[in-house]
């Protein structure tokens, strides 16, 4: 509670000005805040989740040959469904239609938003191709269509390939883009936040195409690589979230500590980590109770995922209003 106080200080009468404006900026946010609601929490999710199933769906087609099929059908279709909802919740964030097509007329090299909006019509053009070779293999438009013969022409490696660049970059460029602000919260870990969003987009990734492929593929080999991506997948996102936690500090992190926002986080280190251990423990038992383990701990991650970004999100907003953490960010006394 101390620490609250001290936050909304104010000048009493007769002390110097600069006593309150060190500490507290009489209690009033230092910078202007994020607008983003929850349309953004759930672009953010949605966006991981594509850029994760279009990685995976590409390395299985390169490196995966015939047991992998089913991970790249699979990883396509979802890649594509995840990412068409993506324009549509920016539209409503931002409040005006035009304001999005105001930001399809410039590219700014030194604009995270303006290079997210770029990646994100890059990404779509190449999960739609994607998506529409399998769907022309699958047999759902025919064989004997001279259009069909045409899709079918399509290079399926090459598609691939390029479809790994602007998959990375949908799956881990959201934490960059808070971390290129001055939220304290996002700033203090602009170097973590990039990885962290990439560890959680191939977790969740995995996890959803594990529930979507269980018991229908038939292939033990396929569910065991997917089993494998979410095991260091979340690896990596335990390490991270832990990383963010000792690098906000006392200050800086306490929207990580307290309130919604606190608990969510805590929430999404629990579920987290609780996946990982699920997992961990399957891969040292018989294939028949595998499965009884994996499927709870996909189903933990997602949540993991879901509560990472409502927390940074939400939490960004407090940082903001918190002018003690725009000056410990400043003066990086942390």
């Amino acid at each position: 509670m101390a620490e609250l106080r001290s936050w909304r200080h104010r000048r009493a009468p007769g002390e110097p000005i600069g006593a309150a404006t060190r500490e507290s900026y009489y209690g009033l946010p230092v910078i202007h805040g994020p607008h983003w609601h929850w349309p953004i929490v759930f672009y953010f999710l949605l966006g991981g989740l594509a850029g994760g199933s279009a990685v995976l769906a590409a390395a299985a087609r390169l490196l995966g040959g015939r047991s992998a099929r089913p991970v790249v059908r699979a990883g396509r279709y979802l890649a594509f469904l995840a990412v068409l909802p993506g324009p549509l919740l920016l539209i409503v964030d931002l409040g005006r239609p035009e304001r999005f097509h105001h930001m399809l007329r410039v590219i700014k090299l030194r604009s995270p938003m303006s290079l997210g909006v770029w990646g994100l019509i890059a990404f779509s053009l190449s999960a739609f191709l994607n998506a529409l070779r399998q769907a022309v293999d699958d047999g759902f438009f025919g064989r004997s269509h001279r259009l069909v013969r045409g899709f079918q022409q399509l290079p399926d490696r090459a598609l691939a390939i390029a479809s790994t660049v602007p998959a990375f970059f949908l799956a881990g460029y959201t934490g960059v883009l808070l971390g290129a602000t001055a939220v304290p919260l996002w700033a203090r870990n602009a170097l973590l936040l990039g990885p962290l969003f990439l560890c959680s987009a191939l977790s969740s990734a995995a996890a959803t195409l594990s529930l979507l492929l269980a018991r229908r593929s038939q292939n033990d080999r396929a569910e065991q690589a997917l089993a494998q991506v979410e095991f260091l997948a979340l690896t990596g996102e335990v390490a991270l979230l832990e990383a963010v936690h000792r690098k906000s500090g006392p200050v800086i992190g306490r929207p990580l500590r307290h309130g919604a926002e606190g608990r969510a986080f805590a929430g999404a280190r629990a579920t987290t980590a609780t996946a990982l251990a699920l997992h961990g423990l399957a891969l040292l038992l018989p294939r028949r109770w595998r499965q009884r383990l994996e499927l709870p701990a996909s189903i933990l991650a997602l949540a993991g995922a879901f509560l990472l970004r409502a927390t940074m999100v939400f939490g960004g907003h407090r940082s903001a209003d918190d002018p003690a953490a725009t000056f410990a960010l400043t003066r990086s006394d942390e």
